[in-house]
């Protein structure tokens, strides 16, 4: 079975506290008729602290689509490359080992993929297959695990790198006022990550199953409006109470492996926000600890998009992972509205001298 093992995350230095972030909305909105309650979102989120690729004073200039494309590109070039070898050595694999890169991003556009750019600079062999994923937001993560988990049942003993690259701050769009859009100002944030998920071997979640879930005709309830300034980030009232509508489908994952939500170990799931998480606990009938390291990840970097499961799976393996043996589910949430959830087991790795008396 694939082992989804321990992911790498950076996040850029440039730090905006929710102090810095509501004092900018005063100042910046002072005449917005729903001022107030922007600001009250803002505060709910639970976001202290976000980091960004550029210092605050060049995030709120626009300098037009183009410039922005192109900064996306740069930095990713600059940041992805660190991230992908200490996720690599994470799973001790090198990019000869890698059968597939799955690429995950919604904040920037390249064609070709930065996949194709990282074959032909990191070492990876030429016949590395190729999966960009551009359009399921924050639900990518979850998804990238699940095409991993895919090929890895097609192709046994294959290894997949998982990248995720998301540049929240540069879809910042000044024009935009509506309250959803000032509300995403003050809760998204930047960060790269990357995960191996192994064929064979490997210390970390090994995936029993995986499944998707779309709630009908919610397409507009998260969705990018693409103009000459670039993605304009849209953001429908009735998303934060959408776990109602998507508890019973992880619940009927789980109810198909055999196993009860109550009696599992961990849960990593996206946090778009707090009443996300808030929901999960009362609809699947869980303690708010089984989420602390999805609220961590909010608390301390913000919604970080498809990079949010690896930020929190991140955390459960710097806490010393699970036991072996320890059930477990990761799910990301987006547009569409989209579920990919995953389900298996806490894995470790058998020691190389036990190995090789086996």
């Amino acid at each position: 079975m694939a082992t989804l093992c321990r992911p790498a995350v950076a996040v850029p230095d440039h730090v905006i506290t929710q102090e810095e972030t509501l004092a900018l909305a005063r100042e910046t909105h002072a005449d917005h008729p729903q001022r107030d309650l922007v600001l009250r979102l803002i505060q709910n989120t639970g976001v202290r602290t976000r980091h960004i690729v550029q210092p605050i004073e060049a995030t709120l200039k626009h300098p037009g689509f183009e410039e922005r494309n192109l900064l996306y590109e740069a930095e990713a070039k600059a940041r992805v490359p660190g991230v992908v070898r200490q996720a690599l050595a994470h799973a001790e694999v090198e990019p000869k080992d890698i059968d597939l890169i799955v690429y995950v991003s919604c904040t920037g556009f390249m064609m070709p993929s930065l996949t194709a750019w990282l074959i032909n600079t990191m070492g990876f062999r030429t016949e590395t297959r190729q999966l960009p994923i551009a359009q399921l937001g924050c639900a990518a993560g979850g998804a990238a695990i699940n095409r991993a988990h895919d090929f890895c049942t097609a192709y046994p003993r294959s290894n997949v790198l998982i990248v995720s690259c998301e540049f929240c701050s540069l879809c910042y769009q000044p024009t935009d006022i509506g309250v959803g859009s000032l509300l995403s100002n003050g809760l998204f944030g930047d960060a790269i990550s990357a995960a191996v998920v192994r064929g064979e071997g490997g210390t970390g979640m090994r995936i029993e199953r995986n499944g998707s879930h779309l709630v009908p005709n919610t397409e507009d309830w998260i969705s990018y409006a693409v103009r000459d300034t670039g993605f304009h980030f849209l953001l429908d009232k009735r998303v934060p109470g959408t776990m109602e509508m998507l508890a019973p489908a992880l619940k009927a994952l789980v109810a198909q492996h055999s196993w009860e939500i109550p009696q599992m170990d961990f849960f990593i799931v996206h946090a778009g926000g707090p009443r996300i998480l808030d929901d999960l606990c009362h609809f699947l009938d869980l303690p708010p600890e089984m989420f602390r390291f999805s609220r961590a990840t909010l608390t301390e970097r913000g919604n970080i998009a498809s990079s949010v499961v690896f930020d929190a799976l991140a955390r459960l393996f710097d806490e010393g992972g699970a036991a072996d043996g320890a059930g477990g589910l990761i799910a990301g949430f987006g547009p569409g509205i989209t579920a990919e959830t995953a389900i298996g087991r806490w894995a470790r790795a058998a020691p190389m001298a036990a190995a090789m008396s086996n």
